[in-house]
């Protein structure tokens, strides 16, 4: 049994698989309170299902990449075995994950797309930097940049953490608060090996919820 917050078909908006059609499945519940948050309705809203009838409701979009997000989706203990299951079922798996659970109960082969916080989301997180070891060159590290001090802290997480140039670096401005402009300009000029992004389904619904 797990509480989800919602199912829901949608163009993927972020990562290497951006612009891909995907099922979504956002379950309930998360610890952490980040500034910039845009899903608060998880933190607590949601119904139980059992694994059998999440798989029924993913099959009806007849779509083989499959999304579990949150909230914080490893704070329910049986995510992993809805993780196993997907992959069973011959789906793509990725999983969004805040960096403060413990990764090593993910299956292989499900792609982590894992968020290190930074200053700006209040919600630093020394987890994170544990959690590397546990992550596969097809693996994606996310940083959600409010300010300076957010990119200047992500150029020595890079750094200091050793993360190859192999591994999928993510950089993501909060529209309201950096310029996208800005940090290309900052990307380009410190030659970072690293793929900025937007949130490309906000511009084509805004903040609607469920796409």
């Amino acid at each position: 049994m797990l509480k989800v917050n919602e199912i829901f078909f949608s163009i993927q908006g972020e990562g290497t698989s951006q612009g891909r059609p995907c099922v979504f499945v956002r379950l309930t519940g998360c610890k952490l309170r980040c500034s910039y948050c845009d899903t608060k309705y998880a933190y607590f809203e949601g119904e139980d299902m059992e694994i059998p009838n999440i798989l029924t409701e993913v099959a009806k979009y007849d779509c083989r990449l499959v999304q579990v997000t949150g909230g914080e989706p490893l704070e329910q203990k049986q995510c992993p075995e809805l993780l196993s299951r997907l992959l069973i079922e011959n789906y793509e798996v990725l999983l969004e994950t805040d960096g403060a659970e413990d990764l090593s109960v993910v299956p292989k082969g499900v792609r982590i797309i894992m968020d290190v916080k930074t200053p700006g989301s209040g919600m630093l997180n020394p987890k994170s930097i544990k959690n590397i070891r546990w992550l596969k060159d097809k693996d994606e590290l996310k940083f959600v940049l409010t300010t300076t001090d957010d990119y200047e802290f992500a150029k020595r997480f890079l750094k200091e953490c050793r993360i190859s140039k192999d591994q999928t670096i993510l950089f993501s401005p909060v529209m309201e608060s950096m310029e996208p402009q800005w940090l290309a300009e900052k990307i380009l000029a410190d030659r970072l090996p690293v793929r900025m992004q937007t949130q490309f389904h906000k511009s084509i619904w805004g903040d609607r919820r469920g796409v």
